[in-house]
């Protein structure tokens, strides 16, 4: 991929550099404690030589699903002078290309930059922005999360879809499902969610829609608010499939995507390369060489389903 070109050609530690440098991190998601994709950026670095507090400081912000608090977190951050500003989400790097076209921004953990109107290729994403993605193929793999979630639940004749329209790639997600649901003769029920006040109202719409499943979408909202969806999905005994790990990890029945800690770690891989000099605009956006599929087998119990021993199979990771 892209990314192995890139990283062929950089040296493998900067720890001889005299310079402490600072790495404005902001993430979508609740905190403290510190989330699994912080840390990942974390060991990413370390990999790389790094040592916080040594030639590294790294300043954590959490937006906690809110949104409208990006802009916010990024003027602090560039008041704070830092060498480069590590970010996840369509909204949160828009956000970021808003508040500065000069501090180096390294995304992580966005779906489709090129659709999202984050970067215009991938091959040179041009100004101060470059990252990873954690999805190939951009909005098709909504088509993949009907697929797997029927496979699991042959009974689904209605699935409820939880978006939030302010996310840009939310939109397209969507007219995918519609496309894969049709093929499958199943009707397609889209709720929206724009911000964590509207959850609980949307939520309990969807509850009493009469859907036999349900798709969560990416957004910040969502991952922010895993455990309460999660524990919704269970109390309503409504199969569901989510856009990343975090989700089967926290006691949801599946995921399907690219690992969202492993984006973060290769994020690291950037940030090295353009502390060393290199353009971000220059650096190709990488993406993940295939996709996770994690079933958490005590989830579907509670549910009452039985996951087909197929698709088991075909499972990355089986929490048990």
């Amino acid at each position: 991929m892209l990314f192995a070109a890139a990283l062929a050609v950089a040296p493998a530690l900067h720890a001889q550099s005299s310079k402490t440098y600072r790495i404005g991190i902001v993430s979508p998601l609740n905190g403290p404690p510190e989330q699994p994709t912080v840390r990942a950026f974390r060991q990413g670095l370390r990999e790389l030589g790094y040592v916080e507090g040594k030639n590294v400081i790294v300043e954590v912000r959490y937006v906690g699903g809110r949104i409208e608090t990006f802009p916010a977190h990024f003027a602090d951050l560039i008041k704070l002078k830092v060498d480069a500003i590590v970010t996840g989400s369509g909204p949160g790097i828009l956000a970021a290309k808003k508040a500065t076209t000069t501090t180096p921004i390294v995304f992580a953990g966005v779906l489709d930059p090129v659709s999202s109107g984050i970067v215009s290729n991938l091959a040179r994403p041009g100004g101060n922005i470059t990252g990873t993605t954690f999805g190939a193929g951009g909005s098709e793999i909504a088509g993949k999360w009907v697929e797997l979630l029927t496979a699991a639940v042959p009974r689904i004749s209605r699935l409820a879809v939880l978006t939030n329209r302010t996310d840009p790639q939310s939109g397209l997600l969507l007219k995918e499902i519609q496309r894969a649901a049709t093929s499958r003769s199943i009707a397609v029920e889209h709720f929206d969610a724009r911000s964590e006040a509207d959850l609980d109202s949307v939520l309990a719409t969807l509850g009493a829609s009469g859907a036999h499943g349900m798709i969560v979408t990416n957004s910040p909202i969502f991952g922010a608010q895993r455990a309460k969806l999660v524990r919704f999905a269970a109390e309503k005994r409504l199969p569901a499939i989510y856009f990343f790990n975090l989700f089967p990890d926290s006691g949801g029945l599946m995921s399907y995507g690219g690992s969202l800690e492993e984006s973060y770690r290769r994020a690291a891989t950037y940030v090295d390369r353009v502390l060393r000099g290199a353009r971000p605009g220059d650096l190709p956006v990488d993406q993940p060489t295939r996709f996770e599929l994690v079933i958490n087998l005590k989830a579907a119990k509670a549910l009452g389903l039985e996951i087909p021993r197929p698709l088991l199979l075909r499972a990355d990771r089986v929490i048990d």
